[in-house]
């Protein structure tokens, strides 16, 4: 059994106010994104990959773009974001908390020097 608990050797601080937690399987990975220092002003940068992508927002309020597309999530709502289609996120209230699940595996988050849970 792989148990990840919130703690924070399994804690990656991405900038200074966001940081992710990561379980995965061979082909399932599971990210648990914290977000501090809200509201922003303008969306984060568009980002695209090659992966199926799942958001449930958890905590909090978020602007969630996909390309020309954008709605207002609150917790409870999901997104599905098809491979290789921009998105993004404008976080709208002072803390937020997503979960995202890929496939297959972000390898990037997996990189030697990351810290992450699962196996």
């Amino acid at each position: 059994m792989k148990v990840v608990v919130d703690s924070a050797e399994v804690t990656v601080r991405v900038s200074s106010r966001q940081t992710r937690r990561v379980a995965h399987s061979d082909n399932l990975m599971v990210v648990v994104w914290d977000f501090t220092n809200g509201p922003d002003r303008e969306p984060d940068p568009f980002h695209a990959h090659p992966h199926e992508q799942v958001t449930c927002v958890v905590g909090g309020e978020v602007l969630f773009f996909i390309g020309e597309e954008s709605r207002r999530l609150q917790p409870g709502d999901m997104v599905v974001v098809p491979p290789g289609r921009p998105h993004t996120i404008q976080v709208l209230t002072p803390e937020v908390r997503l979960i995202d699940a890929f496939t297959p595996l972000r390898e990037e988050f997996l990189q030697a020097g990351s810290r992450t849970g699962g196996g």
